[in-house]
């Protein structure tokens, strides 16, 4: 039997955490950055953790 191979657009977008939960890099944050005012831009640069619904179809893309 092959192995499964994994999606690599989801492997870019997401890491795993130590205890196995994901986490995804906030967006909105590539580029008109200087039209944001600097209260948005701190509240996007922070990673925010998938929810469980979306962690299932993700564990699958990703082969996990």
């Amino acid at each position: 039997m092959p192995k499964m191979k994994t999606n690599s657009a989801a492997s870019k977008r997401v890491r795993r955490t130590g205890t196995g939960k994901l986490m995804q890099v906030g967006s909105s944050m590539r580029h008109n950055l200087e039209h944001k005012s600097a209260r948005k831009r701190r509240q996007l640069k922070a990673d925010a953790v998938i929810p469980t619904a979306q962690a299932k179809k993700l564990n699958r893309m990703l082969a996990k």
